[in-house]
């Protein structure tokens, strides 16, 4: 700009000279071409002074160890961290079943409702239970009539120790019928009796033996009997436990302390034995699984220290340690596992699910639930 300023004057200067004509210039005043000097340094002083200032320079220099910085400890970090947003809470998750089928006389619970482990839940009508019971008992009361106790006996026993009453009887005429026998015959060898009369005496003898046999097989029948007796007192005695355990069935007890969850059952209604009614869920035994990818898994072993951080409760952490490693990935759990003995195999990382024990006892004031979200940290 100064310079077409300066060609301007030089050739209005040029042209006022070749007329003869000369510009006025007031006393003391520099010349013009001094001042059109100074203006063009002031123009070319800012464009020399332009550059890097010691301010930005310190800025920069700042956010670069800034960032180097974060890196080198983002660096340190993973080499001896793990972590995952792919976790959840875990939990059992048990189930209630009718052992027995029948009509729902009571529900005591509603849905949500935190029970204790043995509380009553739910009542079935026993009418039916009551009456079978009421006939397995009748059953072995006849059963043990049969067989008797310490202080009566009973018919089978009644039997038997006839039986060996017999066979004493028996012996003693079997003994008597010997020694008469003995006796004839040396009397017939005297000549004192007849051939005739020792072969009766022989008779008789035989008579008493085959007696004592018959009374000694009554024994071991009346002895049988005795033994049938006390083995359908046993049966009777089962079946009656038999009965009064399937009374039991029909008062629902909770198996575990938890909340109730999923209700589905009314007063009045015909359940089935083995059918669901609901879930309890114990929030107090939790833990968490978290999916890492196999690539995370050189370095985590049983009993790492673990820092859950689960998303209902920003800000809060739970320590723990890791419990186990799954024996397989979770893609051969699956209903389809992938087979990559395909031509079109595309290499995919897995996930190994790692469950994590949490420390301590439940936190009231911050109930851990199954499903929910968390992220882990583990220290390698």
């Amino acid at each position: 700009m100064s310079t077409q300023l300066e060609q301007d004057f030089e050739t209005k200067e040029n042209g006022d000279r070749s007329q003869g004509q000369t510009l006025p210039r007031p006393a003391g005043a520099p010349p013009l071409r001094e001042v059109l000097a100074q203006a063009k340094g002031a123009e070319e002083t800012p464009s020399r002074r332009r550059g890097p200032r010691p301010i930005v320079l310190g800025a920069i220099a700042v956010a670069v160890l800034t960032l180097g910085g974060l890196a080198f400890r983002t660096w340190w970090y993973g080499r001896s961290h793990v972590s995952s947003d792919d976790a959840q809470v875990e939990g059992h998750i048990v189930p209630v079943l009718p052992k027995v089928t029948g009509y729902v006389a009571q529900v005591r619970v509603e849905e949500n409702q935190a029970v204790r482990e043995g509380d009553l839940l739910v009542v079935l009508d026993d009418r039916d239970l009551r009456a079978q019971l009421a006939q397995a008992q009748a059953d072995l009361a006849v059963a043990q009539a049969a067989v008797g106790g310490s202080r009566r006996p009973g018919q089978a026993q009644a039997q038997l120790a006839a039986a060996r009453a017999g066979v004493l009887q028996a012996e003693a005429g079997d003994w008597k019928a010997q020694k008469d026998l003995d006796r004839y015959r040396a009397l017939e060898g005297q000549g004192v009796i007849g051939r005739q009369q020792l072969e009766s005496f022989e008779a008789a003898a035989r008579t008493a033996q085959a007696q004592l046999q018959a009374s000694r097989d009554q024994t071991i029948g009346a002895a049988a009997g005795v033994r049938s007796a006390e083995a359908k007192v046993a049966s009777a005695l089962a079946a009656r436990d038999q009965a009064a355990l399937q009374l039991s069935y029909t008062r629902i007890t909770a198996p575990s302390s938890g909340v109730v969850s999923k209700k589905t059952v009314e007063v009045g209604q015909l359940v089935q034995a083995g059918q669901p009614l609901f879930s309890i869920v114990p929030l107090s035994d939790v833990w968490v699984v978290a999916n890492l990818k196999e690539t995370q898994l050189a370095r985590v072993s049983t009993g790492a220290r673990v820092d859950v951080e689960v998303d209902t409760y920003p800000g809060r952490r739970f320590s723990g340690r890791v419990e186990s490693l799954s024996p397989a990935t979770g893609a051969r759990f699956s209903l389809l596992p992938p087979d990559n003995a395909t031509g079109n195999f595309t290499k995919v990382v897995q996930r190994v699910p790692v469950r994590i024990r949490l420390d301590g006892p439940a936190d009231p004031a911050h109930p851990l639930r199954p499903g929910m979200s968390a992220k882990v940290v583990i220290v390698t």
